[in-house]
C-alpha cells in the first residue's frame, strides 16, 4: 500500500458489541523506502524462493522517531526456536490440534513458531496461535483441505472469525483461522496501561489550532515511544510479508499443496501479497472488500465513511429522524461533533469526546442498512445528552472493554506503520486538508495520521504489485463501503490481471455473508469446484 493514513479505521468486520447494540435498539418492524534488509523467503521443501519481486522508494518516512529500547525484551509468546538449526527447525515442527479454551464442539486449537526474524531463523521464535473448525464432509480437493480466513484490522483475530464465519456449502474445508503475528492469541505487540491507551485514545484527532495540533503530535509520539519500550523488537518484524511468510510455513506444515484464503479488508493485503510472493503456492483464493495497493490516491477511505453516512442520512430523513431532508440530518451530526471538541459528554468516570463519537458513529457504517434503525435510536440519546450507547461503539471500535485494551488497538498502528511509508507529518497535515475538502464529515473530523508519521520502525519494503502468472482469484468490492470504496476494487485488478472484479450493489464493508444470495454462490462454487464467475459480474443484496 501506498498513502499515508490509508487504513487510520480499522477495516475488521464482526464486532461483538456491534451486535449488542443493534439488538438493544432492534426495530419493532425489523510507496516508500527500502528497509535495510530484504526479507528472507521461507523455504518451500525443495528451494528458496525469490523475496518481493517489485519495489520502489518514493517516500521517505522522514519523520519516524529513533528510540532506546531493550533489544532483548521477550514479550508474551516468545521463546527458543526449536530444536534444530536453519529453516530446517522450523519446518519439522508438528502441529498438534487439541480442544480450545473454552472448547466448542467442532473446534479445535494449536500453536506452532516461527522466527521472529525471517532472515535469522537461528534467533528467537514467536508463537502463532490458530484455531480451526473441522470439516464435516470430504475435502473436495485431498491435496488441500484448509481454508485459510482474516476478518481485517490489521490485527483483527482470525481465531474468534472462525467461530462466526459462513461455513453453508463450504463443509468440505477445514475453516483454518490464525492469527497473524501481533494479534489475537498469538505474539502480541504490547504498547501500555489502559491509561496510557485512555491517554492516546483521547485525544483530539482533529485539532483545530496550533495547540492542539501540537498535542496531537506529542500525544502520537508518546504513544509510539510506549510500543516500542513495551513490544521491542518486534515492532520490527510485524509486517505482512513477514506474515505471509508465516502462513506459507503453516501451509507446508499442515500438508496443503496450496494456499486456500478468504480475506476480507486487510486480509485481501496478505492475500494479495501472498499472491505476489508466493503465486505457485496459491490455490483458490478470494479478497473480500479490497484495500488499495496502487499508488492511486484519487479516492480516500474518509470519502467511503462520508458515503455510508449520506445513504444513512437519506434513510433517517425518510423515516423522520433527524431532519427532513438528508441535508438537515448531515448538518444536525456535523454541528453536535464540533460542539464536542469543548464540551464532551461524561459518561461516568469518563467522557464522549468529540474523536469518540467519530469513532462511534463510524461503527455503524460497517453493518449498512441493517444498523440504520439501530444508529437512528442512539443518535437521539446522544444528541439528548447521553453518551453511553455511542461510547460503547467507540470501545468496540477501539477494541476496548472493561478490563482494558485488546491486541486489535495496538496490532493495528503496529503493522500499519510496518507496512506502509509516509511522506512526514507536514505531507499528513496537507493530505487531511485534501480529505476534509472531499469528504466533509470523516475526512475533516478523522484528522490527519499522524501515529505513522512518528512510529519508531521503518517501514517494509513497499511492494509494486504486478500478479503476473497469478492463478485466478476473486476480488470483491461494495459500491458503497465505508472502509474500502470500491474504487480500491477495480483498482486491484487492473494492478493484478488475474483477479476477477465480483461487484455487490450495496452499503456496509464486506459481502461474504452479509444478505447477497448471489455473492455467497459465486464464492462457494469458486473455492468447492474452481468455477471463475463471468468478469463484471454485479450482485444485488437479497
Amino acid at each position: 500500500m501506498t498513502t499515508s493514513g490509508k487504513r487510520r479505521l480499522a477495516q475488521v468486520v464482526g464486532t461483538t458489541v456491534l451486535v449488542t447494540l443493534l439488538a438493544a435498539c432492534a426495530s419493532p418492524d425489523s510507496g516508500g523506502i527500502l528497509g535495510t534488509n530484504q526479507p528472507t523467503p521461507v523455504p518451500s521443501e525443495t528451494s528458496t524462493l525469490p523475496g518481493p519481486a517489485h519495489t520502489y522508494s518514493d517516500m521517505t518516512s522522514p519523520d519516524r522517531q529513533t528510540v532506546d529500547f531493550d533489544p532483548n525484551l521477550r514479550v508474551p509468546g516468545m521463546t527458543d526456536p526449536p530444536i534444530g538449526s536453519g529453516y530446517d527447525r522450523y519446518l519439522k515442527q508438528t502441529v498438534t490440534w487439541g480442544d480450545c479454551s473454552p472448547a466448542s464442539k467442532g473446534m479445535q486449537c494449536a500453536t506452532v513458531l516461527a522466527p521472529l526474524d525471517w532472515d535469522d531463523p537461528d534467533g528467537v521464535a514467536i508463537t502463532l496461535a490458530m484455531k480451526r473448525r473441522t470439516a464435516t464432509q470430504p475435502p473436495a480437493d485431498q491435496s488441500s483441505p484448509d481454508l485459510f480466513i482474516n476478518p481485517g484490522g490489521p490485527g483483527g483475530s482470525a481465531m474468534d472469525y472462525v467461530d462466526y464465519f459462513g461455513v453453508t456449502g463450504l463443509a468440505g474445508f477445514n475453516i483454518v483461522g490464525m492469527d497473524p503475528r501481533g494479534s489475537g492469541n498469538s505474539t502480541p505487540v504490547v504498547c501500555g496501561t489502559t491509561a496510557q491507551m485512555d491517554d492516546y485514545f483521547d485525544l483530539q484527532m482533529a485539532p483545530t489550532n496550533d495547540d492542539e495540533k501540537q498535542a496531537l503530535i506529542d500525544g502520537s509520539k508518546q504513544f509510539a515511544v510506549q510500543c516500542r519500550q513495551n513490544s521491542g523488537a518486534l515492532l520490527d518484524h510485524i509486517t505482512t510479508i513477514d506474515t505471509v511468510h508465516d502462513f506459507d510455513m503453516v501451509r507446508q506444515l499442515l500438508g496443503d499443496a496450496k494456499f486456500n484464503w478468504m480475506g476480507t479488508s486487510y486480509g485481501t493485503f496478505i492475500g494479495a501479497v501472498y499472491l505476489e510472493l508466493y503465486p505457485q503456492n496459491a490455490g483458490r483464493m478470494i479478497l473480500d472488500a479490497a484495500v488499495n495497493i496502487t499508488e492511486n490516491t484519487s479516492v480516500s477511505q474518509p470519502d467511503g465513511f462520508d458515503l455510508a453516512l449520506g445513504e444513512y442520512a437519506k434513510w433517517a430523513a425518510s423515516q423522520g429522524y433527524g431532519g427532513q431532508t438528508a441535508d438537515a440530518v448531515l448538518k444536525g451530526i456535523t454541528d453536535f461533533t464540533i460542539g464536542l471538541a469543548t464540551n464532551p459528554i461524561p459518561v461516568g468516570n469518563r467522557k464522549l469526546t468529540q474523536s469518540l463519537f467519530v469513532q462511534g458513529l463510524a461503527l455503524f457504517m460497517y453493518s449498512g442498512t441493517m444498523a440504520y434503525y439501530s444508529l437512528a435510536q442512539i443518535l437521539r440519546e446522544t444528541l439528548g445528552g447521553d453518551g453511553t450507547y455511542m461510547l460503547s461503539a467507540a470501545d468496540s471500535m477501539n477494541d476496548r472493554s472493561d478490563t482494558g485494551y485488546g491486541s486489535l488497538a495496538t496490532a493495528f498502528p503496529a503493522i500499519e506503520c510496518a507496512d506502509e511509508a509516509d511522506a512526514g507529518l507536514d505531507a499528513a497535515f496537507a493530505q487531511w486538508d485534501d480529505d476534509a475538502a472531499s469528504a466533509p464529515y470523516f475526512g475533516r473530523f478523522m484528522g490527519p495520521n499522524t501515529i505513522c508519521q512518528v512510529w519508531t520502525a521503518q517501514p517494509a519494503p513497499q511492494i509494486d504489485f504486478r500478479g503476473a502468472g497469478d492463478p485466478p482469484f476473486l476480488v470483491i468490492g461494495g459500491t458503497g463501503d465505508n472502509a474500502t470504496p470500491y474504487q480500491y476494487a477495480q483498482w486491484m485488478v487492473q494492478q493484478m490481471p488475474a483477479g476477477v472484479l465480483v461487484t455487490r450493489d450495496g452499503v456496509g464493508h464486506g459481502s461474504y455473508n452479509s444478505g447477497s444470495r448471489c455473492i455467497d454462490q459465486i464464492v462457494r462454487a469458486f473455492l468447492t469446484a474452481g468455477i471463475v464467475p463471468d468478469k463484471n459480474i454485479t450482485c444485488q443484496m437479497g
